[in-house]
């Protein structure tokens, strides 16, 4: 009996621990909406003039001050999911710098990518935005930046339309290049979207943003009460990005991976990574830089982190990121995260008949009709099945 009642308890704790438990479903909201609430304000902040650096230190502060406001009670862990990154024209991203590196100094028309997350109790919300620096808000962006800033933005929505119970990560994958090709743009390879799980920000289930020979992953189709973080990456280029002189300053912990460390400043570095960054992506900058720089060498050598290299298209070229994270419920898709589209005019449209089908697609499905419940009238009005797109 004992026994059984144990095996009971345990059942009962991984089913508070996944959606659709309310709980849990308003820990991923929490986190989005403090995701949502930085990165308004860092877009509020980029102008030309402004320091990358001085965006991403924002970034992460204002969700640092944000999540100790709630759950307030107990000890429940809460922060940073992935660290603010301020990302321009060609860099693809992951540009997070050291506090003195204040070499990259936003210029009028271009195109910045910001990045960040947020984890409340180990339930993570994402999201990535793209808007144009400029300090003349009334004109719209032309040309070549809008047309990627549209890619990524038509591939985002309808990627939340087609995320959903019976649907193939590869028809999201083939979606991607169908719009990309309608804007003129590729999207970049080795971009994924990965599925959301509690201190799990890389799941296993992963849609790729571009398939090819080289990038393949296995198909499956989506089911209800998942989490899926959606990265949608868009370049005017060719689509490949490789890694420059930039150095790399977003690491996370290799759980699987142990060594005994030599240098001092290692140990440091390692024991406040398992400490304070046990699961989740950090940046040094969290960390004491001086001895940050010395110690994750090491640590990176014996590979007890893994790396977040920051990567670029051809320095002509110009790269636009949306990411969103969304819930499959019963009800339908919640998209967690999202911001209000920046000020652009591409020459070039959605004409592809299949793409502006599942652009109609609601995010919301049909309630089931319950047993004994009355039928209706006749000749009562049927409403529209499709609904006004989300922005």
């Amino acid at each position: 009996m004992a026994e059984d009642d144990a095996h009971m308890d345990v059942d009962e704790e991984e089913q508070q621990l996944e959606i659709p438990h309310p709980d849990v479903v308003t820990k991923y909201q929490s986190a989005g909406a403090i995701a949502n609430r930085a990165l308004a304000e860092v877009v509020k902040e980029v102008a030309p003039g402004k320091v990358a650096v001085d965006l991403c230190a924002l970034g992460d502060k204002i969700i640092n001050e944000e999540v100790v406001k709630i759950y307030s009670k107990g000890k429940i862990d809460k922060g940073v999911a992935f660290p603010t990154c301020i990302s321009v024209n060609n860099c693809a991203g992951h540009y997070s710098p050291l506090s003195d590196d204040r070499s990259v100094i936003l210029q009028e028309g271009d195109v910045v990518k910001i990045d960040l997350g947020v984890q409340i109790d180990g339930f993570i919300s994402q999201v990535a935005h793209t808007v144009v620096a400029t300090a003349n808000a009334s004109a719209p962006t032309t040309g070549r930046k809008a047309d990627v800033i549209c890619a990524a933005h038509y591939a985002s929505e309808i990627a939340l339309r087609l995320i959903r119970p019976g649907r193939k990560n590869t028809e999201v994958s083939e979606a991607i290049s169908k719009v990309a090709k309608q804007f003129g743009c590729e999207p970049l390879e080795g971009v994924l979207s990965h599925q959301l799980k509690r201190y799990v920000i890389d799941g296993n289930r992963v849609i790729l943003n571009k398939s090819t020979l080289e990038h393949k992953v296995e198909e499956f189709e989506f089911e209800d009460n998942q989490v899926y973080s959606v990265d949608i990456v868009m370049s005017t280029g060719e689509g490949k990005a490789k890694e420059a002189e930039t150095r790399t300053t977003i690491y996370k912990r290799a759980v699987d991976q142990t060594y005994l460390l030599k240098m001092k400043a290692s140990r440091y570095v390692f024991n406040e990574i398992t400490k304070r960054f046990p699961t989740f992506p950090f940046t040094l900058r969290a960390l004491d830089e001086k001895t940050a720089r010395l110690g994750i060498t090491e640590c990176l050598k014996h590979d007890l982190v893994n790396p977040y290299p920051v990567l670029y298209e051809k320095p002509t070229e110009f790269i636009a990121q949306f990411k969103f994270t969304v819930l499959l419920l019963p009800s339908g898709s919640q998209r967690l995260t999202s911001h209000a589209l920046p000020y652009v005019s591409s020459e070039k449209k959605l004409e592809d008949p299949q793409l502006v089908e599942f652009m109609a697609l609601s995010t919301k499905r049909p309630k089931k009709k319950k047993a004994g419940k009355e039928k209706k009238k006749e000749g009562a009005a049927t409403p529209a099945s499709s609904e006004k797109m989300e922005e």
